[in-house]
């Protein structure tokens, strides 16, 4: 009769590597086959040998090292163990800017599909990590990533799969209200949230949606590849307005040592011929000078806004004069109907 054991193969090969692995010295083969599940499965010694050498095999051949020990004083005495040493990841090492990304992500998901998976990842680098030393971290970027809402994931499928979806929009720009068929070619996070790019059946061009203001479900529309893909040129077109397509510039910044983490990952060094405003001088003292390039405005002044006074804008004054505006803003966020200006809000009749 066959010999074949009623746990799978595989799940044996995991008992026996946790086993060999927390084992204090030494296995032998009879510690094995009496206390590993699976191996008492064996209907005989032979069938037995031939399973645990078989499986020796195995992982060896997957890159585990198998080691056999032999006891001093009895030479005929064969036991096995993994070794650890040589096999272990070795531990790991994030910095506080590293983690303090991989934070940021898993904030992208904490509404979707993926926020058990996520929180359970971050918790685990955390402990093997560096906790980010100051909450500024991700402050400049966090708040912008929010949830997409129950238009996220059909979305992101429809996507992936290039399959039309038609939906209910409500448009800012007109205060029009309805149903859009659209191709989705992207999604961006892009001011506080989720923005779709894609092309419009109806109107035979791009157009750019943001999530938050479609109303109702989204419905597939017709099979998957139901459409090509858009050229290079055409995506390029239509995220413009959000990415930014201009030359990219250098804003020079004040910044408290130690602290805006995410900026300083980015920055460049400072232009020797760097002309710094009157007062300057007293806004650098007992901070940095730091040189960041960028290509939208509105984007550097939400980030610098999220530091407080930890990061101050010094050059250039359009990307200045929008930080004190937002400031001002949240320091009246009490009162009905006060909100950010400025920035990109709907493009092009969306």
């Amino acid at each position: 009769m066959p010999d074949a054991p009623r746990d799978p193969p595989a799940e044996r090969l995991l008992n026996l590597v946790i086993a060999l692995v927390n084992t204090p010295g030494r296995m032998t083969k009879e510690q094995v086959r009496s206390s590993v599940a699976g191996y008492g499965d064996a209907r005989s010694d032979d069938a037995f040998e031939r399973m645990f050498e078989r499986d020796k095999d195995t992982l060896r051949d997957l890159g585990i090292p198998v080691l056999t020990v032999t006891h001093a004083g009895h030479g005929d005495d064969i036991g096995y163990r993994i070794d650890v040493e040589h096999w272990s990841l070795p531990a790991v090492e994030l910095t506080a800017a590293e983690l303090g990304v991989l934070a940021l992500a898993a904030q992208v998901w904490q509404d979707q599909s993926l926020r058990a998976d996520s929180t359970r990842a971050l918790t685990k680098l955390r402990a093997v990590g560096a906790e980010p030393g100051a909450a500024d971290l991700v402050a400049g970027l966090a708040p912008r990533v929010r949830a997409g809402g129950d238009a996220f994931g059909p979305l992101v499928d429809a996507v992936q799969n290039r399959q039309a979806v038609r939906f209910t929009y409500h448009a800012a720009t007109t205060g029009e209200v309805r149903e859009r068929r659209v191709e989705p070619w992207k999604l961006l996070a892009r001011r506080g949230g989720w923005v779709l790019l894609a092309r419009d059946r109806d109107r035979g061009a791009s157009r750019s949606f943001r999530l938050s203001r479609i109303r109702g479900a989204v419905r597939p529309l017709g099979p998957a590849g139901g459409f090509t893909a858009p050229t290079p040129e055409e995506l390029a077109d239509a995220s413009r307005a959000w990415v930014g397509d201009g030359p990219e510039r250098t804003a020079l910044l004040a910044v408290t040592p130690e602290r805006a983490g995410a900026v300083r990952a980015r920055a460049v060094p400072v232009p020797p011929d760097v002309t710094l405003p009157v007062g300057a001088d007293r806004v650098l003292a007992g901070r940095e000078l730091v040189a960041v390039p960028y290509r939208l405005g509105w984007e550097l002044a939400e980030e610098v806004v999220g530091y407080g006074d930890a990061v101050v804008v010094l050059e250039p004054a359009d990307v200045r004069d929008q930080v004190v505006g937002m400031l001002r803003v949240a320091a009246t966020l009490d009162r009905a109907g006060a909100r950010v200006s400025g920035g990109v809000e709907e493009v092009r009749g969306a």
